[in-house]
């Protein structure tokens, strides 16, 4: 009786590696979303506040900003056959 082996879908190592490339700018988008996330509570206690509107436009300016350096960097180069 011959074993079954189960492929598993794993990242490959160039994977891990976009997505390390790619982790400031998930960890700015997140921020963005956090932002937001306290405007809409803020709207149950009489609105946002300065610093609130102020927190979401330094987070969508870091977005910008990281996406600008990200698209900036050379694409790697694949091996071609």
């Amino acid at each position: 009786m011959r074993k079954r082996h189960r492929t598993i879908d794993e990242p490959t190592p160039a994977d891990l590696a976009a997505i390390e490339d790619e982790w400031p700018l998930i960890e700015a988008e997140l921020d963005v979303v956090n932002a937001e996330i306290a405007m809409l509570y803020a709207a149950d206690r009489g609105g946002p506040t300065v610093l609130d509107w102020r927190r979401l436009r330094r987070a969508e300016a870091r977005v910008t900003r990281v996406a600008a350096e990200l698209a900036a960097k050379p694409a790697p180069q694949k091996a071609v056959a």
